[in-house]
């Protein structure tokens, strides 16, 4: 319950929950292409936790892959994107490079300006398809 001064009940993002089609390649992705960390697995869900230190995510098998529907972003509810937070332009720019080299990436759009913030960003969906943004302070 709130409190009377409006302090939030919540403290931060604990783990997001991704449902995939292939939990092996898309934590081999997170390890792999981001240097995440992997945490714990639980072979009878199947899942797989990784973590950056910051924010953990648990990888979900998709119980039929080859039927599942495919997210629209501008048709169903639920999760648009995942952004996460790199350190600077220079790491972004370096991501950018990587990602468009890694097999199974589709890139969105490269690094740009984010409207008027003094962020970057970019967009790509990982293998699977699920949508990741990169976001960036831009010191310019």
């Amino acid at each position: 319950m709130p409190d009377s001064q409006g302090t939030p009940v919540t403290k931060g993002v604990h783990h997001v929950g991704l449902t995939v089609p292939d939990v092996e390649a898309t934590a081999a992705f997170f390890t792999g292409v981001l240097n995440m960390k992997e945490v714990a697995r639980r072979p009878a869900y199947p899942a797989i936790f990784v973590s950056d230190g910051s924010i953990m995510l648990t990888l979900w098998q998709a119980e039929a892959p080859a039927t599942a529907v495919a997210f629209d972003r501008r048709c169903n509810v639920g999760l648009h994107h995942l952004a996460l937070a790199v350190a600077d332009t220079v790491a972004l720019d370096a991501l950018f490079v990587t990602l468009e080299a890694t097999p199974g990436v589709v890139v969105e759009f490269a690094p740009e300006q984010m409207g008027t913030n003094p962020l970057q960003h970019m967009i790509c969906a990982i293998p699977g398809g699920v949508r990741v943004e990169f976001v960036a302070p831009d010191p310019a």
